[in-house]
């Protein structure tokens, strides 16, 4: 393979391959810090966590929790999650009262503090479109696609190499039989 082209392929893969392994840090990395990545669905919280952010959210005691600070939250018995701003707190009771800052009027139904999932720590715009269409057939299928051409971009200036050097060894093991063969009588000056 030319020089050039060598390092061409080796640029373009290096890039790919510190792509992935950034979106991989992102959506399942974040974890071994202690924070947990959830994509946001819906408006409600607009514009702090636009629609498909993806927030990150720490686990925290409901005693931590203040007023003005947002939580998120399972939100029924479908354990679907939600993330709203806490406007009031029932510490005697155990709940939370909470509003989306895009909606008029606070949720229907407090927040119990066992369904208390955390706080977000930040967001990153967009980043949620990603994680839910690579979580979902057929975006699924397209992320371990992506990631197995990377592996055979990776590994394919060495399989050249190696199949290059093997056709060398068998021509020049070739070429000796052909001097042995065609060559001077064993025993001859």
């Amino acid at each position: 393979m030319p020089k050039a082209v060598k390092v061409l392929w080796n640029t373009l893969t290096t890039i790919l391959a510190v792509i992935v392994v950034g979106v991989a840090v992102l959506l399942v990395g974040v974890r071994l810090v202690g924070l947990t990545p959830y994509v946001v669905l819906s408006g409600s919280m607009e514009p702090t966590y636009p629609t498909g952010s993806l927030i990150y959210v720490k686990d925290v005691e409901p005693q931590d929790v203040k007023v003005g600070d947002p939580i998120t939250f399972v939100l029924n018995e479908d354990l679907t999650v939600a993330t709203h701003r806490v406007i009031e707190v029932n510490e005697t009771d155990g709940w939370f009262r909470t509003q989306g800052d895009a909606n008029d009027s606070p949720d229907g139904s407090p927040v119990l503090f066992e369904n208390l999932i955390g706080v977000p720590q930040f967001c990153i715009p967009k980043l949620g479109f990603l994680t839910d269409f690579l979580t979902h057939a057929p975006g699924m299928y397209v992320g371990w696609s992506v990631i197995a051409v990377l592996l055979i971009l990776l590994f394919t200036p060495e399989i050249l190499k190696w199949a290059e050097d093997s056709d060398k060894k068998a021509a020049a093991k070739k070429a000796g039989k052909a001097d042995d063969a065609g060559g001077t009588p064993k025993g001859s000056k």
